[in-house]
């Protein structure tokens, strides 16, 4: 029997151990992408069931190759091997560059220490088990998608064999695809295991970002569930989670106590939504390992978040109430009106995400927006390198997690939300949409040392000063105070858009559009984009110019006698008569009053000033609504 034949069989004595109708091969095996044929090939090297394969490689990372890239959970390939001593370095996104993560000016900046760098666990060395099983060298089961699938068999095997279930069958193998998540809670490896088991059944399709055809056709399968008391994991830790069903989740407390020598730790207590409405989700990227992250919220001494969410799994653990608020956007007007919601990863460096904690992600985020009304749209789901600075001294050390490899795309999708264009080709307002997968902006700085970074998909588009690939980027002077263009660094939002996020339109030419941004033109090329229907802001007809602001805070004399009143101070942006901005939330002017232990004293100061939270650069921002006229585009 020749290779072919003996593949076929093998995904036809599985589909039949498990009750399926198998379509026999016909003339369209001859079109088999590489990629396929490499998944069929590792199945039967290493007897794995084909769809098992496929469905624990689309979980972990959509049958995508990423240039060889390591994941922000330290995975490589298709079969998301782990290599953690190859990209782990020490701290968090939290404690890089000058921003404080409270961003409240009525108290002391925090400065964040840097945890040190994690140490290796089997679950995040996987490579060095694959070498062992295969032979091959822990470097080329990184950078070749072949060698990378016959790994993951060879493991996934592996932890069949250790479980003592020698079977064909699909049904058979949710031991070892549970152990193969990583998980280190049975709740978390049964969440993985389960949602694998459901693209399985559901089947899937897709083109690779390499640009392979890959298929998993529906298999109706019930798994064998019992296998899990066979890894001998342990229970989640017990607690009030606020998540939804069908995701693995847990309580790990961040601490909130008082100090020696004065302050407290790490967030506010509050009574949201009755205190304050929560109008906004916030998406971090942790930049350090899982445990470094929940080491770090549990310490008194540094700051708090809501959710961390875990790469390999997708797991999920809460650290704050909702109600309470969190230390995390740099923005207290934020922070006070948000919840935050970090994803593990490693740096820059790190340049994608797995499809298990997209999926996790998307369900806790669709179950917090429809609990607070929070509308799914770029406006209200910001990722951090969205919010601004709160004044213009903050401006240039604000955070740009999680950076321009977060799929926004693939993410709204999942969320039931996509970005749908509007029939209607000229509105005066576009929603920005490149191809993540053909889109591949030239960014440097990825390794920290300003190399150009690996060629990937990517949610960013570069804006130009002319309508023209070699034309300048725009100028910053939040992030760039002497005038100089912005630059290709990955860090460097002054020129940069992203996916969902909507703009109004300056001017057309050929096939360039022209944005206002930061008040100024931006040109990207008219195919990055799509017609939106939706609402700008101008100034008002006797203003010359309206001033920007970071923060949404009462006038002075709102704040009640023992509260000092907040300054209200614009921004370094030009927001000039005869420029448009897309309009997002109307927005009621208040301020969080927190500067003690003690929650008797935290007190809402709210104005009857309304500000309108505006699409200004890459970053929102907010203007008086007495300054603008709200109008159609």
């Amino acid at each position: 029997m020749d290779p072919f034949s003996r593949r076929n069989a093998l995904r036809v004595a599985a589909a039949g151990a498990a009750g399926i109708a198998v379509a026999a091969p016909g003339t369209a095996q001859a079109s088999v992408s590489g990629r396929q044929q490499a998944f069929a090939a590792a199945a039967e090297e290493f007897g794995v069931p084909e769809p098992v394969l496929l469905g624990v490689s689309y979980l972990k990372s959509r049958w995508d190759h990423n240039a060889g890239t390591p994941s922000t959970g330290a995975g490589f390939g298709p079969m998301h091997l782990t290599d953690l001593r190859t990209v782990a370095s020490g701290g968090s996104h939290h404690d890089k560059g000058s921003e404080d993560p409270r961003g409240d000016t009525a108290r002391p900046a925090l400065a964040p220490r840097a945890p040190e760098a994690a140490a290796p666990t089997p679950a995040l060395q996987t490579v060095d088990l694959a070498s062992s099983l295969t032979g091959a060298d822990p470097a080329t089961l990184r950078t070749d998608p072949t060698q990378n699938i016959r790994g993951g068999a060879a493991v996934l095997a592996q932890y069949q064999r250790e479980l003592g279930v020698t079977s064909a069958n699909p049904a058979d193998w949710y031991g070892a695809v549970a152990k193969y998540s990583g998980a280190t809670d049975s709740t978390a490896a049964a969440s993985f295991a389960d949602e694998v088991y459901s693209v399985i059944t559901g089947g899937m399709s897709r083109v690779t970002d390499d640009g392979q055809s890959v298929r998993l056709d529906a298999v109706s399968v019930t798994p064998a569930r019992t296998q899990l008391r066979s890894l001998a994991l342990p229970a989640a830790a017990p607690g009030a989670v606020e998540a939804p069903s069908g995701v693995s989740a847990e309580w790990i407390p961040a601490p909130y106590q008082e100090l020696e020598g004065g302050g407290y730790g790490n967030y506010d207590k509050a009574e949201r939504p009755q205190s304050q409405r929560i109008t906004h989700i916030v998406i971090h990227d942790t930049e350090c390992g899982y445990d470094a992250a929940l080491a770090l919220v549990q310490d008194p001494t540094y700051l708090g978040w809501h959710y961390t969410l875990r790469s390999t799994d997708g797991h999920i653990a809460q650290h704050i109430q909702t109600k309470d608020v969190g230390w995390h956007a740099g923005n207290w007007y934020v922070n006070a009106k948000s919840i935050g919601v970090e994803h593990e990863g490693y740096g820059a460096q790190a340049t994608w995400y797995t499809e298990a904690m997209y999926r996790s992600s998307a369900k806790l985020v669709r179950y917090l927006a429809g609990k607070y009304g929070i509308p799914l749209d770029r406006q209200h789901i910001l990722g951090h390198d969205n919010v601004p600075g709160t004044t213009p001294s903050t401006v240039a050390g604000m955070h740009w997690d999680p950076g321009p490899y977060w799929d926004w795309a693939h993410y709204f999708d999942l969320l039931g939300a996509p970005f749908a264009a509007w029939p209607k080709q000229q509105t005066g307002l576009v929603t920005i949409k490149p191809d993540y997968a053909s889109n591949h902006p030239a960014f440097t700085g990825c390794d920290g040392a300003g190399s150009v970074c690996p060629v990937r998909g990517s949610s960013a588009v570069v804006l130009r000063t002319e309508p023209s690939d070699d034309a300048p980027l725009l100028a910053d002077p939040g992030l760039h105070p002497d005038g100089s263009p912005s630059t290709m660094d990955v860090s460097d939002v002054g020129s940069r858009v992203s996916t969902g996020q909507q703009y109004a339109v300056a001017e057309v030419r050929g096939d360039w559009t022209a944005i206002w941004f930061l008040g100024q033109k931006g040109w990207l090329r008219s195919a990055s984009t799509q017609p939106a229907l939706g609402l700008v802001v101008t100034p008002k007809q006797d203003l010359a110019t309206v001033p920007v602001y970071g923060r949404a805070y009462p006038e002075a004399s709102a704040y009640p006698s023992g509260i000092p009143p907040q300054d209200i101070t614009p921004l370094q942006y030009t927001f000039s008569a005869g420029q448009r901005y897309a309009a997002g939330p109307v927005l009621d002017a208040e301020y969080f009053s927190a500067t003690t232990f003690d929650p008797a004293s935290h007190v809402v100061v709210r104005g009857e000033t309304k500000y309108v939270q505006i699409q200004f650069g890459h970053r929102v921002a907010y203007v008086k609504l007495d300054d603008v006229s709200l109008e159609k585009p």
